[in-house]
C-alpha cells in the first residue's frame, strides 16, 4: 500500500506537544475566523446536551480528552488526570479487563443524552487496546465530571473509528478500512455483530437517527455520504457525492447533517500535507446535507495554512461552526454561521 493510503488514525499518532489547560486570548484570528487554541490535533468534537460544554479528543502522545467552554472558549484537560474518577460498572461491562489511564489515544466521540445533567460518553480509543471506552458525564458542577465506568473491546481485526449510540443501550461503530470496511453493532446482551449491507470503502464518521432506523456514514474513500437502513429487510442504501473525503458526521440543531473532511486534487497531496506539511493543494471542507433528500449545500472551503491544517469534524455551536482537525494543529477553528 502506498504511504498516502495509510489510515488517518496512524498519522495522527505522531509524537507532538503534550496536554494542558489553555485560555482563548492567545489565539489570533484569520479575518472573521476565530480560533480556540490548546489541544493538539483535536480530531473529534461532540456537544454535551443542555450544557455549555464540548468534549474534544486528542490522540497525540498518550492521548487526552478535553472540555471546551462555549462561553469563553477555554479548554481544560479532563482525562486522564490524577483526579480522574474510576467506578467500574461490572454489571454492564463485565468483560472489560479494567480501566486504561495511559496510552489512551481517544478518537471518535458520541454522547447518549440522559436526564438531570447526567449523560453517557462513548470514546473510541486505540492506545493500550482497541476499544470503546465508556464514561458517565455529570454537568451539574462548575465543570463536567467524567467517570470511567467500563469498556467494550473491539472484535479481532477490527479498527474502530467513529461511534454512535443506539436505542436499547447499544452502539454502532465504523471499521475504517480504506478499501473495504463495514459497520459493527454492540449490544449489552448479544455483543458484537456486523451490520448487514454495510460493506463499503473507507467508512469513517457515523451518526444514527434518533429512532435508530438509519445510519449516516462518511464514505471517506468515495467522497460520499451513505444512508443505510437499520433492522430492515431488504437493506436500503443510498449515497450522495459531496466532493471531498468525509471524516466525520454531526447532527445540526435544525435536523440537517454537517459533514466535514478534506479535499486534495490528488490522493498523494493529502498524505503529503499530513506527513510533510506540503499542503498547497489541500483544503478543509464542510457541507450541509438534508437527511431525507440527500441534497448537499457547501458551507466551508478553507485552504490549509499554518493556522489550521487538516479539518476532520464540524459542529454547530450557536451561530458558529466549530471545525476540529489533525496533522499537528493546535486549534479549533470557529467559522461564523
Amino acid at each position: 500500500m502506498k504511504p498516502y493510503l495509510v489510515s488517518l488514525t496512524l498519522l495522527v499518532m505522531l509524537s507532538l506537544p503534550g496536554p494542558g489547560s489553555y485560555a482563548a486570548d492567545a489565539c489570533d484570528s484569520d479575518g472573521n475566523i476565530q480560533f480556540i487554541c490548546g489541544p493538539v490535533s483535536p480530531e473529534d468534537l461532540v456537544a454535551i446536551p443542555d450544557s455549555p460544554w464540548v468534549v474534544v479528543s486528542s490522540m497525540v502522545n498518550e492521548g487526552h480528552l478535553y472540555i471546551a467552554d462555549k462561553r469563553n472558549h477555554s479548554t481544560t484537560l479532563v482525562f486522564p488526570t490524577a483526579a480522574a474518577k474510576i467506578v467500574p460498572d461490572t454489571a454492564a461491562y463485565g468483560a472489560c479487563p479494567g480501566p486504561l489511564t495511559s496510552e489512551f489515544r481517544p478518537h471518535g466521540l458520541n454522547v447518549r443524552p440522559g436526564t438531570n445533567g447526567h449523560h453517557t460518553l462513548y470514546v473510541v480509543a486505540h492506545g493500550g487496546r482497541e476499544a470503546v471506552e465508556v464514561f458517565t458525564v455529570d454537568v451539574n458542577g462548575l465543570i463536567p465530571i467524567l467517570t470511567w465506568v467500563g469498556c467494550v473491546i473491539a472484535p479481532d481485526d477490527v479498527s474502530l473509528n467513529s461511534v454512535t449510540s443506539l436505542p436499547g443501550g447499544g452502539f454502532a461503530t465504523t471499521n475504517f478500512n480504506i478499501q473495504e470496511g463495514q459497520l459493527w453493532e454492540w449490544h449489552p446482551v448479544s455483543g458484537w455483530a456486523e451490520v448487514p449491507g454495510s460493506t463499503m470503502a473507507g467508512p469513517n464518521g457515523i451518526v444514527s437517527s434518533p429512532d435508530g432506523r438509519w445510519f449516516y456514514i462518511g464514505g471517506w474513500s468515495s467522497d460520499s455520504l451513505v444512508r443505510l437502513s437499520r433492522g430492515r429487510e431488504p437493506v436500503q442504501r443510498a449515497m450522495v457525492h459531496v466532493g471531498f473525503h468525509i471524516d466525520n458526521v454531526r447532527w445540526a440543531p435544525d435536523g440537517s447533517l454537517l459533514v466535514a473532511g478534506q479535499h486534495g486534487f490528488e490522493m498523494e497531496s493529502l498524505g503529503g500535507c499530513m506527513s510533510r506539511g506540503e499542503c498547497d493543494e489541500v483544503s478543509s471542507r464542510v457541507a450541509r446535507v438534508d437527511p431525507d433528500t440527500l441534497m448537499v449545500e457547501p458551507l466551508i472551503n478553507y485552504p490549509s495554512n499554518d493556522k489550521f491544517i487538516f479539518g476532520t469534524v464540524a459542529l454547530q455551536v450557536g451561530d458558529e461552526i466549530w471545525f476540529g482537525g489533525i496533522a499537528g494543529g493546535n486549534r479549533i477553528a470557529r467559522f461564523p454561521f
